[in-house]
Order: C-alpha cells, then structure tokens, then sequence
C-alpha cells in the first residue's frame, strides 16, 4: 500500500478509503470529529433533496385542503387554477378567497419547515425553495410571466413561512435539555 509521508501526517490510500465506510453513528459524534458541532455537519444531498421534495408536496396538498375547506365556506368553485392561475388571482370576487388560503397555507409551510427540516438556519432557504419551485410551476402552467398582484402575495407568504418557521425552530432549539434521561436526579442543582 502506497503512503505519503508530511512532516505531520501520514496519509494511506486505504485510510482515505475507510474514511467512507466507517460507523455513521461514531463520524457524527462531538469526540470523534473533534469539531465540537452539536449537529451533524456533514452534508447529505439526498436528506435535502427528500426535505425539498416532502415540504413541497405537503405544501400543495394543504393547498388543496385550504381552497376545498375555505371554498365551501364561502361557496365557490374548487380549481386548480386557484393555485398556479395568475388571473384568479386577479379577480375581485375571489381576492379575499385567495388571500386567506394562501396565507394559512403559509402558516402550514411553517409548520413544515418546523417538523422536516428542524433547523433555523434553513428556514430561510426551504421558504425561498417552496415558492421559486411554485414560480416555476405557474410560469409552465400559464406559459407566461406573474402579474404584480402575484408577486406580492407570495413574497409575503414566504416572508410569513420564513418568519414563523424560524420562531418555531428557535423555540425548539432552546428548549432544555434534560441531563437526567427519566432518572431521579442525585443532586439538586
């Protein structure tokens, strides 16, 4: 086996190999990587792109849910076109319709964000994730660009998401942690 010698390394090809196949559990721990990170920080390509792939469509399916609860309250027709139309959005006998269930869908994208991804630092990026891929959707489904009104109404929603995203994730994160693990405490610190 072929080893290169530093002045305060030695480096073998199969160490550099092992380095790949070795416990997960171990590589990710504080003592063993010697970064003192509380998380993991390796990064992991497929997790994010399953995050992105199940925050999106849970993001349209509580859509669906909010324009068929909110439609039947007020009375309207349930469509597709409430969510990736740009000219539903521009009428006035449905504006209200339409801000009320993008902005609790907003809400439940918070939630989502809270529950799959569990970081405050990727709040931000999983927002702007959710509505650039739902820019995308409208511009192929309408096979042009948004109107004002549109723009305005999703940059709020995912300044909402973003917002209230990071506030669930930052109470989450300072929660305490408990040093007893169920057990009776020893001593009354």
């Amino acid at each position: 086996m072929r080893t290169f010698h530093f002045p305060t390394m030695s480096i073998s090809l199969w160490s550099i190999l092992n380095r790949f196949n070795t416990d997960k559990a171990a590589s990710y721990s504080r003592l063993s990587t010697g970064t003192g990170h509380f998380r993991i920080t390796v990064w992991d390509p497929a997790l994010i792109v399953a995050q992105i792939a199940s925050v999106q469509c849970l993001y349209y399916f509580t859509m669906c849910v909010w324009i068929t609860i909110i439609s039947y309250v007020v009375g309207t027709s349930r469509s597709l076109d409430i969510i990736f139309e740009f000219k539903e959005l521009s009428k006035v006998n449905s504006e209200k319709f339409v801000i009320a269930v993008f902005a609790l869908n907003a809400l439940s994208g918070a939630t989502f964000i809270w529950r799959i991804v569990e970081r405050y630092r990727l709040c931000l990026d999983f927002s702007c994730t959710i509505h650039t891929i739902h820019l995308a959707a409208c511009i192929w489904y309408n096979r042009t660009f948004p109107t004002p009104f549109w723009w305005l109404l999703n940059a709020s929603c995912a300044a909402i998401t973003c917002i209230c995203a990071e506030f669930l994730c930052m109470r989450t994160e300072l929660n305490t942690i408990p040093v007893n693990s169920g057990q009776t405490p020893k001593v009354d610190l």
